[in-house]
């Protein structure tokens, strides 16, 4: 028997294709990274077909190239040796919303769009990364550890248990999901450690390396009471970070986030491109924006105690910094940019980060919040030798953990049907890396042509990887040529 006949033997004619159009598809994202087309589409619907179809690429050394989201930015499912890509998209089920242990059992083809609705209905919200698009997977950005907008610490591991096929074709549960009586279990799968040695770290920015994750247990927070959404126009972004380090880890707010003016024209900007540069034009150089909220136990009190410690904060140490709820010149936007902070971005609406030119190629790191101001400054340095103008850089720092690091990412916009624009865009973001690197920025999503910048710089590391990745994948099935594989 065929390959194709055997694949459409375990997933029916209906979920295979071979098509050049329906694999061309899969074949490029929004990324630039080269194209690569597979040689079969399956979209299996449980994890017992996944098994089947894993083990049986194993035996003959197919490569498998896991996808549970419909839009890709980073070019990380591209095939780069043909083979199967295994869709997980019809594995779209929530299974369960534990309310007692706050926390979600969902597929792996579950997607932002629809889980937020269903939270909603019953009091409860996902902690986000900024601006998830609708159509992507929400195990899948928890995987790729998406950073979230939400920098208190007990929600920056929203994973919690998860079942995954090994690349052997072996079904197994990693965290409290693992113990015996599972789902009734007194934990209900709410604790990431299992009985015994846990190998869940193993899928955290793997790229879809090591096996298939076919649902994942996760972390849900209830929909506060009361919020309040505070604006600081800053013109210095290292006196904003003083300040950040002042109040976060003192537990001050729940989302922050600081933007310059490009980012945030292009999140707010409702009618084309004529918007996007009056807003441009109008905003200041960057924004600070700091939500506080009140959960379920006395609300109103938590909203006092944080509104008067940041006003005592602004009064003796920063009375530079204006923080109002309204951004001068902006009036109403408080009310437009929480539920969009709480959303993911809807599918009907360009994405924001194309809307201005078209494509947009983002370049992101973790560093200390110290050190942003140096990494900023360096990067708009290089930009004008690639003739690219520093005014059309989009800057987002993400704090994490209380600011006691932070998500530094650059975004360069193009035009993806100008080739010329597009390798100016790859020269300037792979020289920019390396510049970056060398200076001490940490890539831990080192995707595309990044990854073996970042692992020749830890040949050790490297290494053992490798040899873990030997043990779980003997025959290197899952995803080639990814990562340092």
């Amino acid at each position: 028997m065929g390959v194709k006949e055997k694949l459409v033997e375990l997933v029916g004619a209906k979920n295979f294709s071979d098509s050049p159009q329906v694999l061309g598809e899969y074949a490029q994202d929004f990324s630039l990274s080269p194209p690569g087309m597979p040689n079969y589409v399956v979209k299996p619907k449980d994890a017992q077909e996944v098994h089947e179809v894993v083990q049986f690429a194993n035996e003959n050394k197919i490569p498998v190239v896991p996808i549970s989201s419909k839009i890709h930015f980073y070019g990380a499912t591209i095939p780069r040796q043909g083979g199967i890509v295994l869709d997980l998209s019809r594995m779209n089920k929530i299974q369960t919303i534990d309310a007692d242990n706050r926390s979600v059992r969902i597929e792996a083809g579950v997607t932002w769009g629809q889980l937020t609705q269903e939270l909603e209905k019953k009091g409860f919200r996902m902690i986000m990364p900024l601006l998830p698009p609708s159509e992507r997977s929400v195990v899948t950005d928890y995987l790729e550890r998406e950073v979230p907008t939400n920098t208190v610490y007990d929600y920056g591991e929203p994973l919690q248990a998860m079942e995954v096929v090994w690349p052997t074709g072996e079904i197994f549960r990693m965290g409290s999901a693992s113990v015996n009586g599972f789902p009734d279990s007194i934990s209900k799968g709410a604790n990431p450690s299992g009985p015994g040695l846990d190998f869940y770290r193993f899928f955290q920015g793997a790229q879809g390396t090591m096996g298939v994750v076919t649902w994942a247990h996760l972390k849900i927070e209830s929909i506060p009471k009361i919020d309040k959404v505070f604006f600081a126009p800053v013109d210095d972004v290292e006196y904003a970070i003083e300040f950040l380090y002042r109040i976060l880890p003192r537990r001050i707010g729940q989302e922050c986030i600081l933007l310059n003016n490009v980012d945030l024209a292009a999140i707010i900007a409702e009618d084309g491109p004529d918007a996007f540069e009056r807003l441009q034009a109008t905003l200041p150089p960057w924004t600070l924006i700091l939500v506080i909220s009140g959960l379920l136990r006395r609300p109103e009190e938590k909203i006092a105690y944080e509104e008067n410690f940041l006003a005592q904060v602004l009064k003796n140490e920063f009375p530079v910094l204006h923080l109002g709820e309204n951004l001068p010149g902006f009036p109403g936007l408080h009310k437009k940019l929480l539920p969009m902070l709480r959303n993911p971005w809807p599918a009907d609406v360009p994405y924001w980060k194309n809307r201005y030119a078209g494509a947009c190629q983002s370049l992101f790191f973790i560093t200390r919040p110290a050190l942003a101001p140096q990494f900023i400054c360096m990067v708009e340095e290089m930009a004008p030798l690639y003739g690219y103008p520093v005014g059309d850089i989009g800057i987002y720092v993400q704090p994490i953990e209380h600011n006691r690091a932070c998500h530094l990412e650059f975004h360069f916009f193009y035009d993806p049907g100008n080739d010329a624009d597009k390798e100016r865009i790859r020269t300037m973001y792979y020289d920019s890396a390396q510049a970056l690197l060398s200076a001490g920025a940490l890539f831990t999503r080192p995707y595309g042509d990044l990854a073996p910048l970042v692992f020749e710089k830890a040949a050790g590391y490297a290494m053992a990887l490798k040899r873990l990745k030997k043990v779980f994948d003997p025959n290197n099935i899952m995803n080639p040529g990814t990562l340092c594989f």
